[in-house]
């Protein structure tokens, strides 16, 4: 019976001291994005006792992709406050894989804005505020996804033309075209940027803009839209004229038969 005891003794002293150690590991592996965060438990209430027991055992890829077909049955039923709410928990239970934070901002966003700004039965009023309500709604998806994902091209990208098509505020869409830069090193996402700061009303992002696209010219990129923006860039900020780029402005849609501006 004292050998029992002591057994019991070790095995309790043993795990007492690599507690700790397991706990650092997790914290460790959470910090690195290794290893996904711990379910809440109010999303037990959202997805039913033995939907969560299976996330808890390891099930979590396939309880997301039934919470995912459910939300686009929801949409399928213009039922956007389900939608969200089944993307909320899809994200949660998957919060590291990039498309379902793109769809569930994407769906907000577009589609539902769109659906509240057409619908002929609520006053105008009530219409505008929905329609931005759900924009600003598709942008704290992205933010959220990017908390978890911060390098993320995918998400970057999407907020950035949220904010270019749907906010309509260039700054900000400007911002996150040079975070897809930063990311991708992919030199079309600065001609985004700069861009999108040419079209603010302030001086010093048009100064911004102008470095960022006499670089890309200075580089060889010899792109329509780059040249007229360049040229316009020119004149507000009153470059001197030997010091402006030879080329004459190009006509957008006549060049190499494209059907839109070359970006």
């Amino acid at each position: 019976m004292k050998r029992k005891l002591q057994a019991i003794a070790v095995l309790l002293l043993f795990g007492l001291i690599k507690l700790p150690v397991e706990e650092a590991a997790t914290r460790q592996l959470r910090a690195a994005r290794l290893l996904s965060p711990p379910l809440d438990l109010s999303v037990r209430e959202n997805i039913g006792q033995m939907s969560f027991a299976a996330a808890l055992g390891g099930l979590r890829s396939l309880i997301a992709s039934i919470t995912y077909l459910q939300a686009y049955q929801a949409w399928e039923n213009i039922d956007w406050a389900k939608v969200d709410s089944l993307f909320q928990l899809t994200t949660t239970l998957q919060p590291r894989y990039a498309n379902y934070w793109d769809e569930a901002a994407w769906q907000m966003a577009y589609n539902a804005a769109s659906s509240y700004l057409n619908n002929q039965e609520l006053n105008s009023a009530v219409r505008g505020k929905l329609y931005h309500d759900h924009i600003d709604r598709g942008i704290a998806i992205l933010r959220d996804g990017l908390r978890v994902l911060p390098d993320e091209p995918r998400l970057w990208n999407g907020l950035a033309e949220i904010y270019e098509r749907r906010q309509i505020d260039p700054r900000k869409s400007a911002e996150c075209y040079l975070q897809l830069l930063r990311v991708t090193k992919n030199p079309r996402y600065g001609r985004f940027a700069a861009y999108q700061l040419a079209l603010t009303s302030d001086p010093a992002q048009w100064q911004r803009a102008y470095d960022l696209l006499k670089s890309a010219y200075d580089q060889k990129q010899r792109l329509p839209t780059l040249i007229n923006t360049l040229k316009s860039l020119e004149e507000r900020l009153e470059i001197p004229a030997n010091q402006r780029i030879p080329d004459a402005l190009v006509p957008i849609g006549q060049n190499q038969n494209q059907a839109g501006p070359l970006r």
